[in-house]
C-alpha cells in the first residue's frame, strides 16, 4: 500500500535558535519564518494560496489565521490551526498536501514560531482533567510527566541512567557539526550528563530540551508544480498519525504507546522499512522520548534501546544517523518549532545541502513529532524520489 496523498516540499526557512527573543513578537518570528521559506521555494508571498500556523499563545489565542494571513499580508483559499503540541510541525506536511490534493489551494505555507522573553512564562487559562486528576497528586508539567515514563521503562525492562545519557550525547556531539545549533562549540561527556542537576527524579537537566526563541516554516505543492521549483523537491511517501491519550496517568502501557501504531502506518504507506531509512529525524524532548521512539519503530525490541545505542553509531556517517542537526536536546526547542526543524534537517539532508554532517547519498528520511506526554504521534516518510 501507497499513501494517496501526493504533496512535495519546495521551500524551507528556519532562524536560528536565540535563548531570548529581546522584545520579538511570535508574530514577527513567524513573518521571518515564512519570508525565509517562500524565498527558498523561489516563490513570492502571492503564490501562497493555503496557510497552517499553530495555536499561538498569548498574542493571538483566538482568529489565529486570520490574524497571521492579515500579518502577512496574503488572502488564502484554505487555512487551519493545526494542534498536536509537538507533533504539529509534521502533522502540517500531510493535512497541507491533502488540502492541496483536493483542490482547496495549490501552495501551502505551514508555519510555527514561538518567542521566548527573559523572565516570562506564558500560561492559559487550563480547565482540562489533568488539573483535577492529575496536579494534585503533583503530576504537573512535562518534566514530571516524562520521568514517570523513564522510571516506568527503567522498572519494567531495566534500562540504566547510563542508556538514556548516551541518547543526549549522541544529540550534543550531533550538534557540534551544526553552526546554528544552541550548544554549537558546546560538547560535553557522558559523566557531565549524569552529573547535571536531578530536575524530576530520574530525569537529569541535560535530558531535557532548552526552551529558546526561534521559528520554522515549510512550502508544500503538488508534485506536478514542484518540478519547476527553485531546489530538488522533497516528497511525502508516506504518513502515519495516532493519539491515545492527553494526561499521563492515562497512558497505555509501554508497547501500546501511539508511536506503535503512526510509525509502522508510514513505514507501510510508504512502502519500505526502518532497515531502508537513511535518517532518522525523532522528535526529542527528553531522552526517554527517542527510546521509546526507536523500540517502537522497530530499530530494537521493547526495552531493548540501552544495547542498540551502546552497539550503534548515530552521526551523520554512522550506520544509524539520528537528528543529524542536534535534535531539539542539541539545537534548541523553541517551542512547537522544535518539532519543525526535524522536518527542516530531513529537507536539508535529502536535498544534499547539509555540508559537514551530509548523509551519503540520503535518499529516505523517517520523521517524527510528539504532543503532550507521548500522546499525540505523526510520523512521515519523505523521499528525495517521488
Amino acid at each position: 500500500m501507497t499513501t494517496a496523498i501526493q504533496g512535495a516540499i519546495t521551500g524551507i526557512g528556519e532562524l536560528k535558535p536565540l535563548r531570548y527573543s529581546e522584545g520579538k513578537t511570535t508574530l514577527s518570528l513567524i513573518a521571518e519564518s515564512v519570508r525565509l521559506a517562500v524565498q527558498d521555494a523561489g516563490l513570492s508571498k502571492g503564490d501562497i494560496d493555503g496557510l497552517l500556523v499553530g495555536p499561538q499563545v498569548g498574542e493571538t489565542p483566538q482568529h489565529v489565521p486570520a490574524t497571521v494571513s492579515e500579518y502577512l499580508g496574503i488572502d488564502p483559499t484554505m487555512s487551519n490551526t493545526v494542534d498536536l503540541g509537538g507533533a504539529t510541525g509534521p502533522g502540517m506536511i500531510w493535512r497541507a498536501a491533502a488540502a492541496i490534493q483536493a483542490g482547496m489551494c495549490e501552495t501551502v505555507v505551514c508555519v510555527l514560531a514561538n518567542k521566548n522573553e527573559r523572565g516570562e512564562t506564558l500560561r492559559s487559562p487550563n480547565r482540562n482533567p489533568i488539573r483535577e486528576f492529575d496536579v494534585p497528586f503533583g503530576a504537573s508539567g512535562a518534566n514530571t510527566s516524562y520521568a514517570l515514563l523513564k522510571r516506568q521503562h527503567m522498572e519494567e525492562y531495566g534500562s540504566t541512567q547510563e542508556d538514556f545519557a548516551r541518547i543526549a550525547w549522541w544529540h550534543r556531539k550531533n550538534a557540534q557539526l551544526n553552526p546554528d545549533a544552541i550548544f554549537y562549540n558546546k560538547p560535553l561527556d557522558l559523566e557531565d550528563i549524569l552529573a547535571s542537576p536531578m530536575i524530576s527524579d530520574p530525569l537529569h537537566m541535560l535530558e531535557i530540551v532548552m526552551p529558546v526563541a526561534g521559528g520554522a516554516a515549510v512550502v508544500v505543492t503538488s508534485p506536478e508544480k514542484a518540478v519547476n521549483g527553485k531546489h530538488k523537491p522533497v516528497y511525502l511517501k508516506g504518513a502515519g498519525e495516532k493519539i491515545t491519550h492527553r494526561a499521563v496517568s492515562q497512558a497505555p502501557s509501554l508497547d501500546a504507546l501511539p508511536f506503535n501504531a503512526s510509525i509502522p502506518r508510514a513505514l507501510e504507506q510508504a512502502g519500505t522499512n526502518v532497515e531502508e531509512i537513511d535518517l532518522f529525524s525523532l522528535y526529542d524532548c527528553y531522552t526517554s522520548v527517542v527510546a521509546i521512539t526507536m523500540e517502537s519503530a522497530g530499530l530494537c525490541k521493547p526495552g531493548e534501546f540501552g544495547e542498540f545505542v551502546k552497539n550503534h553509531s548515530f552521526g551523520h556517517d554512522g550506520d544509524y544517523p539520528l537528528n543529524t542537526h542536534g535534535g531539539q536536546l542539541g539545537f534548541g526547542q523553541a517551542d512547537l518549532a522544535g518539532g519543525m526543524s526535524h522536518v527542516v534537517e530531513a529537507v536539508h539532508q535529502l536535498r544534499g545541502e547539509a555540508g559537514n554532517r551530509q548523509i551519503p547519498d540520503a535518499s529516505q528520511a523517517l520523521v517524527t513529532g510528539n504532543g503532550a506526554t507521548l500522546s499525540e504521534t505523526t510520523a512521515l516518510v519523505l523521499g528525495g524520489e517521488q
